[in-house]
């Protein structure tokens, strides 16, 4: 028997949820408390397995501080979504990066550096840490 996917526009609703959460600093069972919901189904929201009405997404977007627009913004088109086989917008990685811890603790810590020359060299540093061998890196 076949897996369902989560439709694309599902998943990126869910993690717009989740990057807004993490960067808001709500755990998913405090948002599920303040919905009436477990973390569990916060999770399957943030993961696109289930949809989020648009009364939910409404909540959400109130609990979250954010209009609901925003859960929408770079969301995938017909355009984008192509036959099923097309490979994901570009955009798509910025998002997805953001939605991980390690993404929401570097974009704070990054804001927060006042020195335009610091967060250029910083930028440098882990552009050159990308271009390395691995082998290079783990020494």
């Amino acid at each position: 028997m076949l897996k369902k996917v989560p439709n694309p526009i599902d998943r990126h609703v869910g993690s717009r949820v989740r990057m807004r959460r993490m960067l808001a600093g709500v755990s998913q069972e405090k948002l599920g408390e303040a919905l009436g919901l477990t973390f569990q189904q916060v999770q399957k929201y943030e993961k696109g397995t289930n949809r989020i009405s648009a009364s939910r997404l409404q909540q959400i977007s109130k609990m979250l501080g954010v209009p609901v627009a925003f859960f929408f913004d770079g969301a995938p088109t017909d355009d984008t979504l192509g036959n099923g086989f097309a490979e994901a917008p570009a955009t798509t990685y910025v998002a997805d990066f953001l939605a991980t811890s390690e993404g929401v603790q570097l974009t704070k810590a990054f804001v927060r550096i006042k020195s335009p020359r610091v967060r250029r060299r910083i930028v440098d540093l882990v552009e050159s840490l990308g271009d390395a061998p691995i082998d290079t890196i783990e020494q």
